[in-house]
């Protein structure tokens, strides 16, 4: 379950003591009633922390010192009521870890322009006690968000929940364990990459076990944890007739079970908050974990196929970022295209594991023969993904750099049933349109594996990678090759001398 009311955003308000006693109460009367009414905004996600004003070097530095050490702080909104010197930001800014959003508003909404006077100026200067702020932070070449508005403008509001709804992925993924049973598929580049280098830029490690490993928690399951977890199975989905308890087909679904309590066992008793395997290492398993994954996927664990640890980890952020907000996160994968010329589409899917938050209806539970890894006919949920506007996300080594890679699609109802293809999909349109989409990807190195969301969006990933450090590229509704092919090229350069 992830609950992320548990996690702190803290609130600090920069001022001097310039101003007098008097004005420094207010300045704090104003930022308790700002950061009270963020928390309770049905907007914000997260619990909203007042920190008392900060006015001196010292003070900044030990709010700083104070948010590292705390675990459950995720980040920092800044916010300058009055002037407050630059200067004393320095040390502070120099050894913060966590997010920094600096939120450009003021108390008052309006001027009050019958009785504004020099004691009213003085208290409310964030106008140009913001710009000196916002100078020490690009001085210090922080990445950070902005947002400028007043406080109570539900725009201002949405903003503040995708930057607090990213920070929440990115704080995920510190000290996060992934694990990969079996190694990366043979020959396959894009789903590779560099373990090392990710620990270092992104705080979670991937470390691999042997499939025997795995089989042999597996093969310590018990009947009864088996015949439990077939009760849900039959409660929350339709089973065909083949899998039900009198079929000739019931011993696979026990079987499934059987696989998914032993791998949700596994990542329980190692910490892991996400997994993948590969179909060409399945040595002692009975069949390739389909149902087990899909489930594993909707109570929040990520994951994907062929060893892919890049999307494993970025699923489990994105399952982070979208908590709570209605629709789901898979992973996804570029399958088969339909290039009818007046209504061009793609055809989302896998060889088994999508996730059922993303299925329009109640899934049903199937088994189907598959034509590789050598194994029993797996077990799996068959369903339509919902219509409506969704994400295609990729990480990307690019060997001197991630590369976190965005199209905004458009999700539609199939154009006719699909009684033979039994795994759970979605159609989807690219945009800006079908080509320009898929080439920019192209052009862009994007995977064939991606994260899928219907509850993400732009915004949530581009905060994201700020706080990554790394290169994001978006591909929509206003994408052209010429500039799209123009931005990779000046990345590239920027990535060479920003070493």
């Amino acid at each position: 379950m992830i609950e992320l009311k548990k996690l702190e955003v803290w609130f600090v308000t920069g001022s001097q003591h310039l101003y007098g006693e008097q004005t420094l109460q207010q300045v704090a009367s104003h930022s308790q009633t700002i950061a009270g009414s963020l928390n309770d905004a049905a907007q914000i996600p997260v619990t909203i922390v007042f920190k008392p004003t900060v006015k001196t070097t010292e003070e900044i530095y030990s709010v700083c010192q104070e948010a590292n050490n705390e675990k459950n702080c995720i980040g920092i909104i800044a916010w300058m009521h009055t002037f407050s010197p630059a200067k004393m930001w320095i040390g502070g800014l120099k050894i913060l870890q966590k997010p920094l959003c600096h939120l450009h508003t003021q108390f008052n909404r309006d001027i009050p322009w019958n009785d504004i006077d020099m004691d009213f100026m003085n208290l409310n200067q964030s106008a140009h006690g913001d710009r000196e702020f916002g100078f020490m932070v690009s001085r210090m070449r922080m990445n950070r968000k902005v947002i400028v508005g007043h406080w109570q403008d539900p725009e201002v509001l949405q903003e503040l929940n995708a930057w607090c709804r990213a920070a929440a992925g990115w704080n995920d993924w510190q000290g996060a364990k992934f694990v990969r049973f079996g190694d990366n598929m043979r020959y396959v580049a894009v789903t590779d990459g560099d373990k090392v280098e990710a620990e270092y830029k992104f705080g979670y490690a991937v470390n691999t076990h042997g499939i025997g490993d795995l089989v042999k928690v597996i093969n310590e399951t018990s009947d009864e944890s088996i015949d439990a977890l077939i009760k849900e199975y039959e409660e929350q989905y339709i089973l065909s007739a083949s899998l039900k308890k009198d079929g000739g087909q019931h011993s696979s679904l026990r079987e499934a079970a059987k696989i998914e309590v032993g791998i949700r066992t596994f990542l329980e008793a190692g910490n892991y908050k996400g997994f993948t395997d590969t179909f060409e290492d399945l040595h002692g398993m009975a069949q390739l974990p389909g149902i087990a994954a899909q489930r594993l996927m909707a109570s929040g664990y990520g994951f994907a196929g062929e060893g892919d640890w890049k999307t494993a980890a970025l699923v489990r952020a994105m399952k982070v970022m979208g908590s709570g907000l209605p629709g789901g996160n898979s992973f996804m994968e570029d399958y088969t295209y339909h290039f009818d010329p007046e209504n061009q589409m793609v055809l989302g899917s896998h060889m088994l594991e999508i996730c059922p938050s993303i299925a329009k209806g109640k899934p049903t539970c199937e088994v189907h023969p598959l034509g590789i890894g050598g194994k029993a006919d797996p077990v799996r949920l068959v369903f339509n993904s919902a219509p409506g506007h969704a994400l295609n996300v990729s990480m990307i080594d690019m060997g001197n750099r991630f590369r976190l890679l965005v199209n905004e699609v458009e999700a539609v109802a199939p154009l006719h049933a699909l009684p033979k293809l039994p795994v759970a999909r979605v159609l989807w349109k690219p945009y800006p349109d079908m080509k320009t989409g898929c080439a920019a990807w192209i052009l862009a190195g994007g995977a064939h594996h991606t994260g899928y969301s219907q509850n993400l969006t732009a915004t949530h990933m581009e905060d994201f990678a700020d706080m990554a450090g790394i290169e994001f590229c978006l591909i929509g509704k206003n994408t052209n090759i010429y500039q799209f092919k123009n931005d990779l090229r000046w990345s590239d350069v920027y990535y060479q001398i920003n070493k």
